[in-house]
């Protein structure tokens, strides 16, 4: 596709003076032909019964348009021509200036089309159309707040005081482990409980066994030495 040739800028007159030229980032276009800007409001059309014609409701106002015919030329055209491919081709957001959007705060501006024409017999000299489009830098993400965020809604305006919230809270951990304590308690009383219907026989058979074992073996022995006695006459 090329672009139509467009008519050379008339210098300016010594009434006129020189005028800002449009910079798109680091390119400043020394011959720009015709600059547009464009914006739309933004609006939809919402019908509504018995209403002639349809009331309008703003949804948010889009990005400022900006359109742009100029001519490269000298030696910097080239590197001019290069440097704005590059902003085309990366989408990396980037400044603007010139007259036309004086009254518009333009903080960042992306390329979205650029389209080039290079005439033969004109060496050197490259028609440019560059089309801008606003780019606001994005709001900080969101914050969590007290309360779920429901403080905004004017909960301390009603009178509601959330910080009865945080003591409530606090209470409610007191009462929460005070629970568990008691729970605890009774666990370990249940356990003492059982200890009642125990068997211990099973458990203390072979202590039992063994002091059987030992009280026989001394009645045998308080005999044995009974008898020795009546032997040798003591």
């Amino acid at each position: 596709m090329s672009i139509p040739t467009l008519p050379s800028a008339p210098a300016p007159g010594p009434e006129q003076g020189a005028r800002p030229m449009p910079v798109i980032g680091d390119v400043t276009l020394t011959a720009a032909q015709r600059v547009d800007h464009a914006l739309d409001g933004g609006f939809v059309d919402v019908p509504v019964l018995g209403l002639p014609g349809h009331a309008q409701q703003r949804s948010g106002r889009p990005s400022h348009r900006v359109a742009i015919a100029a001519v490269l030329a000298g030696p910097t055209a080239l590197a001019d021509l290069g440097a704005l491919q590059t902003l085309a081709a990366s989408g990396e957001p980037t400044t603007f200036t010139a007259d036309i959007v004086t009254a518009l705060e333009l903080q960042q501006v992306v390329v979205t089309r650029l389209a080039a024409s290079e005439v033969a017999g004109r060496p050197g000299v490259v028609e440019v159309l560059v089309e801008l489009a606003e780019d606001p830098p994005l709001p900080p993400p969101a914050q969590l707040a007290g309360f779920g965020g429901l403080d905004d809604f004017g909960l301390g305006d009603l009178g509601f005081d959330t910080d009865l919230l945080d003591d409530l809270s606090g209470l409610a951990d007191d009462v929460a482990g005070a629970v568990e304590g008691a729970l605890a308690a009774v666990d370990a009383l249940s356990a003492l409980s059982g200890l009642a219907s125990f068997d211990f026989d099973g458990v203390l058979a072979p202590v039992q066994d063994l002091q059987r074992s030992i009280e026989t073996a001394g009645d045998q022995l308080g005999t044995a030495l009974d008898a020795l006695g009546q032997v040798f006459g003591s």
